[in-house]
This record gives C-alpha cells, structure tokens and sequence, in this order.
C-alpha cells in the first residue's frame, strides 16, 4: 500500500496547489457559439426551452457577435431560419438567402471573427428533413449535389469554414470537390462526422423550427448504441478530405469523443447540444444545481474525454465566468 506514504490530499489542501496540479484546462479558445439567424429587422425572438438564447436578425445578431468576439471566442456557427420552406430547401443555396446575408454583415463588421457555417437541409424542407424525400424515403445520393451548392454559397458570401450535419454518405466529398471547383480550395469542412439520432436535439428543433414533418431521422444519423459504426463514419470523413471531426451530442457521447480523439490525428470538436443546455439551465432556475458550477463542470469533461473544439450554448456565459475567476 502507498499510503501513509503517498497522500493524494496533499495536493489538494489550498486553491494554489489545485490550480497547479489542474490536468485539464477550460479556455475561451475552445469555443464556438451557435447562433440563430432569421430575416427582419430589430428581431429577437427568445427561445423558451432554451434560456438566454435567442432567433436574431442580422442586426441583432452581429451585436452578439461582437460580444463574443471581445470576450476572445474565436468563432460563431451559424443556422438561417428561411422565410420560406420548399420541398428541396432552395433557401439554403439562395444567393441572398438568410445566413448568406448574415455572413456578410458579420464580416463587415467583424472581419476577425470566424463564421463557421452548418450545412443542412432541415430548417428550408418544407418536411424537415435533411436530404430530398422521394415518397417517404430519403435519396442520399440526390441531396449531395443541394449540400455542396448550399456549402459553396455560404463560402462565397464570405464564411470561413462549412460544417455539413447532415450525416448523407459522401457528402464531404461532394462539399470539398464543389469547393475545390469553385478555386475554394481553403476553404475547411468541419464534418458533423458521428451524429447520432438523440433525443437531447428537442429544443434545437424548436430554436431553428427543423423539426420532421414525419417520421424521424434514423434512417440517417446513428444509432446511440453504437460505438465502432462511429469509428468507421469517422474514418470515411477523414478519408473523404474533412478537416475537422465532430461528434454530436457530447455529453452522453464522451466515451465516443475520447476513441475519436485516439484513433485520428486530426481536431475533434463536440457540440454540447440543446438539451444539455436546457436540462442544466431548467434545474438552475428550480434551484436544484449550482448553474455555474455545472456548466464549468461540464465543459471540462467535455475537453477531457479528448475535445479540441466545443460548440456550445455557454461559449458567451463560460468566457464570461473564465475573465472574472
């Protein structure tokens, strides 16, 4: 036996000796705040299930952009809200569609800052799902060319990297051959590369108004009980020329996170999701947790199971509680 030999509490008898010792580190440049684009002027719309956030004209929301951008957040990922829907989402890939007006305003004011920008079909289908439904099936292969399209605008409008979540096979090829074409070539693809159908995206529907109009999408993102099939979705992400990889959710997902982060030599993000916000936020005004606590807590393991990125709801809050520790 160690002990009395070795005393583990020795190191953890003061504030000092536990700031010194500290193996994993929470710092604003881990982050990237989602943020919800919708048409209009002067527009901000709160979202009930997810407090503190909110559907925001570009006006609005480039104010919040500067705020994240002055705390030292490196990035913003954006989702449009279109006008419109339609069956093949033409919204996406307008030129002038929501976030690609969002983009440039963001740009023109901030030209520092990076837009990230989520590719998808969901929030412009007229029956929410994320490819072209041919009667009540999903056709992979047809919605690559719409991806890829809608990729291309948002980097000609100026964004700085494009992250199709999506989960259609073969669409990170498609996105980086449409970008290559288009002499976009710098452009990165941050791929959704293991997203799993969760539960815990509830008031993300709500927030971006993506919920399916039938069914659901388990025909298309993984199954939670799944591991090794994440390893795989990974690999072929990698080899199709993504240059980040993201596992979606985090939180009930960190075992994923830390074999992603041991078998690939590349960055791995994680979205700390919707849900996981909620839930935290919905027991702090119960006052069941320490709200601060939690979400310090949280974050933290999120970057111990092995994230170098982390896209979160908190980013604002989290750099904000990290400049006036």
């Amino acid at each position: 036996m160690l002990f009395p030999d070795y005393r583990p509490r020795r190191m953890r008898q003061n504030s000092a000796f536990r700031r010194m010792v500290r193996e994993t580190r929470i710092d604003v440049n881990d982050m990237i705040m989602p943020l919800f684009a919708v048409d209009g002027k002067n527009v901000k719309n709160p979202i009930p299930s997810m407090p503190g956030q909110f559907q925001l004209s570009s006006d609005q929301l480039v104010k919040i952009a500067e705020e994240v951008f002055e705390l030292g957040i490196p990035a913003i990922i954006l989702f449009g809200l279109p006008k419109s829907k339609d069956p093949l989402g033409t919204q996406a890939y307008a030129k002038n569609g929501v976030v690609q007006r969002t983009i440039k305003e963001v740009k023109n004011k901030i030209p520092e800052l990076a837009v990230i920008t989520d590719v998808c079909l969901c929030a412009y289908t007229d029956h929410g799902h994320c490819g072209i439904v041919e009667g009540r099936q999903i056709d992979n292969d047809a919605t690559l060319d719409l991806l890829a399209r809608t990729a291309v605008s948002h980097a000609k409008a100026g964004a700085d990297m494009v992250a199709p979540s999506d989960m259609m096979d073969g669409r990170v090829t498609e996105i980086r051959g449409a970008l290559d074409e288009e002499n976009l070539s710098h452009i990165p693809i941050m791929s959704y590369a293991a997203k799993y159908c969760s539960a815990f995206y509830g008031p993300f529907r709500e927030a971006a108004d993506s919920a399916p109009q039938f069914g659901d999408r388990r025909t298309y993102q993984m199954d939670p009980a799944n591991a090794l099939e994440a390893i795989r979705e990974t690999a072929m992400d990698v080899e199709e020329g993504a240059d980040v990889i993201m596992v979606k959710p985090a939180l009930p997902y960190l075992d994923i996170i830390c074999r992603i982060k041991e078998e690939f030599d590349l960055p791995v993000a994680a979205y700390n999701v919707s849900g996981e916000y909620a839930m935290i936020k919905a027991a702090e005004q119960l006052g069941w947790m320490d709200g601060q606590r939690v979400m310090m807590e949280t974050l933290t393991s999120i970057k111990r199971a092995g994230a170098d990125m982390i896209l979160t709801y908190f980013a604002i809050e989290a750099a904000r509680s990290l400049r006036d520790a």
